[in-house]
């Protein structure tokens, strides 16, 4: 059984499609977010972008084609039926505004901004916009006060499935607040969402006395606007990180393809508002695992979209969005068959234990592929952590190319499904979620295509134990425990191409939580090709000529730049 409520990443930063439910009110059902304190948005995308534009990646050739399309004006041209043309204004019509230095529009220029931008993506994206879509400015401190509203009345117990989560991905320890962690990551990145409940466009300025407009940035958002007007967004379930991160595959994926043709046509064919490039500050802490965990649209959802263009051009991308990708093992290998196998936790508890419930049903996750490679490689840019997956594996040796993020990994490649389930002890009742969430325990059971790749997922485990200071328990068969940030026990059972993982506060609390774990024995699980020591990648990321902050900046932080996608 899945729970009714959608994970806090998805919630938070996970993509640009929808406002997704802290604790939303039905199964499978539309995301909206339904809180006690009345809060029904949630942000939800980051894209990397470039300090000229805001663009994501490398740029994309340009379609000709669809600009060719366009060439013999309609001489009646409708917002509705004539691609290129938007209330009054084409594509390639010239503003006063492009002539100014800086990119300050005032509120009397706004409009004929919007319009020519609408104009410019029908262009792109060979599809007309059905309405207007309204674009507004707010200040960064108005966007901050509603940011922290989103977490107010954020529940006990979702609070402390989210502490669990993170914990069993090594990106939030035993002491740390998963909510806080995730407002940490937004920080004060956002620079736009779109909003389907109002049909707007929110721009999120630092100067809101002399806003500055980054067209780039508005044509990503209102991709997002002509999605939800054809393919209604709020009608996608997200349920899980890795079914969010899916769906977000594809239209986030959609949003930056049409991006990347965009900004390359600025300054060459078009003429376009943009702020002057600037330095970005690095911020002091940024949680990796968790910024990881939701770049995957952003890094493989274009290809995904190159994939579905090869097969079929933008009619097969259209297509898509009525049987979007089920897992994001579908967007990182596209064109494979990826259906994700159907995993069923049981309750093996003793009475003292027992699932966790929210909403009356057991509160499961699916992290997925992507999730599980961004666990491998939470330390990569961490100059003072080793990782399983290094920086060079994770992200490329080539710091100028902003694709080079590789989340098909050898640990992970081989996910087949999975099935997180938290468990609680009936005999704690405390309310604070890091210290529920210490005392809590989980099972997570994952399911693998191979033997083989079962193996190498628990070569990579083996070493992420390590990593965090693991030491094998005497006379019980595949158990480990940690004394410090991640703390508890840990046992390991391989059968076949199943993997399970078991975590209770303590070695006697495993077969609690799960009947039959941590059995007396001697037998260790073994990594390939050694003796069953693991060993992390523990050298330095420090690039030659770089430090490790300069390093990100030139490649990884321009994607915390952050759009809200829908709000609902």
């Amino acid at each position: 059984m899945r729970s009714t409520r959608v994970p806090l990443l998805v919630a938070l930063v996970v993509l640009s499609l929808c406002a997704v439910p802290l604790s939303a009110a039905g199964s499978g059902g539309s995301p909206s977010v339904a809180t006690a304190a009345g809060i029904d948005t949630a942000p939800s995308s980051v894209t990397a972008v470039d300090d000229r534009t805001g663009s994501a990646g490398a740029t994309a050739p340009i379609d000709r084609a669809a600009a060719t399309s366009i060439q013999e004006r309609d001489d009646d041209p409708s917002t509705e039926d004539t691609i290129g043309y938007v209330e009054g204004y084409w594509y390639d019509d010239e503003l006063p505004v492009d002539d100014r230095e800086g990119a300050t529009v005032e509120d009397d220029e706004l409009d004929a901004v919007v319009y020519r931008a609408m104009a410019r993506v029908e262009v792109i994206r060979e599809r007309t916009f059905e309405e207007e879509v309204s674009v507004e400015i707010q200040s960064r401190s108005e966007y901050q006060a509603e940011q922290d509203g989103l977490f107010v009345d954020l529940g006990p117990t979702e609070r402390l499935q989210e502490n669990v989560n993170y914990e069993a991905l090594f990106m939030v320890d035993s002491e740390t607040n998963a909510v806080d962690e995730a407002k940490t990551l937004y920080g004060g990145a956002v620079e736009g969402y779109y909003e389907p409940r109002t049909d707007r466009i929110v721009i999120v300025s630092n100067t809101p006395d002399e806003p500055e407009l980054n067209e780039v940035i508005l044509g990503h958002e209102l991709v997002h606007a002509l999605q939800d007007q054809h393919f209604d967004l709020t009608s996608y379930d997200r349920e899980t990180i890795d079914g969010s991160n899916a769906e977000n595959g594809l239209i986030e994926g959609d949003a930056v393809a049409v991006e990347r043709a965009y900004d390359q046509r600025c300054g060459t064919e078009w003429e376009c508002v943009l702020p002057a490039g600037g330095t970005r500050e690095v911020p002091e802490e940024v949680n990796w695992g968790l910024y990881f965990t939701i770049y995957l649209p952003y890094a493989d959802g274009p290809d995904y979209i190159d994939h579905l263009r090869d097969r079929g051009g933008w009619d097969a991308v259209d297509d898509a969005y009525d049987e979007p990708p089920a897992s994001t093992a579908e967007v990182i290998h596209p064109g494979e068959e990826r259906e994700p196998a159907d995993i069923d936790v049981a309750d093996q508890s003793s009475e003292d234990w027992t699932q966790l419930e929210i909403d009356g049903e057991p509160a499961t996750e699916t992290v997925g592929e992507a999730g599980m490679a961004s666990m491998f490689a939470d330390g990569a840019l961490d100059r003072n952590r080793p990782s399983v997956v290094s920086m060079e594996e994770f992200i490329g040796s080539s710091l100028g190319d902003r694709e080079e993020i590789h989340y098909d990994q050898p640990y992970t490649d081989g996910w087949a499904g999975d099935e997180l389930v938290t468990y609680v002890d009936s005999a704690d009742e405390t309310d604070d979620p890091v210290a529920a969430a210490a005392a809590a325990g989980y099972v997570w059971r994952t399911e693998w295509q191979s033997d083989e790749d079962a193996q190498q997922f628990v070569d990579g485990y083996l070493q992420l134990l390590d990593i965090n200071g693991a030491d094998a328990v005497d006379d019980r068969r595949d158990t480990y425990e940690i004394e410090d940030d991640f703390s508890g026990a840990y046992y390991l059972e391989k059968d076949g191409a199943t993997v399970t993982i078991v975590h209770a506060p303590s070695v006697d609390a495993l077969d609690e939580v799960e009947q039959g774990a941590a059995p007396e024995g001697d037998d260790r699980l073994e990594t390939d090709g050694d003796d069953g020591t693991a060993e992390a990648s523990a050298e330095s990321d420090t690039i030659p000529g770089f430090g490790v902050s300069v390093a990100v900046v030139s490649l990884v932080l321009g994607a915390l730049t952050v759009r809200h996608g829908r709000r609902r």
